[in-house]
């Protein structure tokens, strides 16, 4: 006799909204300790001068101690996309619903040439906001999420009101419309956003009514 299949629904797939290149971070990690220990020693160093061997040594452990700590922050930093979820994981992991959260921004961050585009998804709530990198541009290339992350990432904010997610869902539709016919980078939205940013500031926001005013420019 046949009997019908028991158990809970599957769970939604979980995306990572991340590249994840261990070569890459082992390298990065590497060359991020090596220059805050540069940094620390010229600062402590100068101390060590003026106030003798002892206060360089606190010095330098002042500068270092915070710089290391952001520094492994970002290195533990990975985020997911689990149905209308973002799953972040740094020290601890945090759940925050795309459907609910109060506000998004469009956020670029300009460090040595390369630009980040980013997502800035606030819910309102202590420890409840999140930051999804979607491009990273360098010169006339880069890289960007894939094409199933994007199309599950507009899915997801098509779905919040109070934030107006349209606008950034019909955003990334036209990202995904751009490679589909083959564009080039610098004629896709996220890099046209990317090199509208003014130069010369570490991190830019773009309000939701300016991301606005740029989907409604687009094909």
């Amino acid at each position: 006799m046949m009997t019908e299949p028991t158990g809970t629904p599957e769970t939604p797939e979980r995306l990572p909204l991340f590249h994840d290149d261990p070569k890459l971070r082992r390298k990065r990690g590497c060359s991020s300790v090596a220059g805050v220990v540069i940094f620390a020693a010229a600062f402590g160093g100068i101390a060590g001068l003026i106030g003798g061997e002892i206060a360089g040594l606190v010095v330098a452990g002042v500068i270092a101690l915070p710089l290391l700590y952001v520094m492994f922050y970002n290195l533990r930093r990975r985020v997911w996309l689990e149905g209308d979820t973002l799953i972040v994981r740094t020290w601890g992991v945090r759940r925050i619903e795309l459907t609910a959260a109060e506000r998004i921004d469009l956020v670029i961050s300009d460090v040595r040439g390369t630009r980040t585009v980013s997502l800035l998804v606030n819910a309102g709530k202590r420890r409840k906001v999140a930051k999804v990198d979607l491009a990273v541009y360098s010169g006339a290339g880069g890289r960007e999420l894939g094409i199933l992350q994007l199309r599950k990432l507009a899915n997801a904010l098509l779905n919040n009101t109070d934030a107006n997610g349209l606008v950034f869902s019909e955003l990334l539709v036209a990202q995904l419309k751009s490679e589909a016919r083959g564009d080039a980078a610098a004629e896709r939205p996220l890099y046209r956003l990317a090199s509208a940013a003014p130069a010369g500031k570490y991190i830019q926001r773009f309000t939701m009514e300016a991301v606005s005013r740029f989907v409604a420019t687009l094909d």
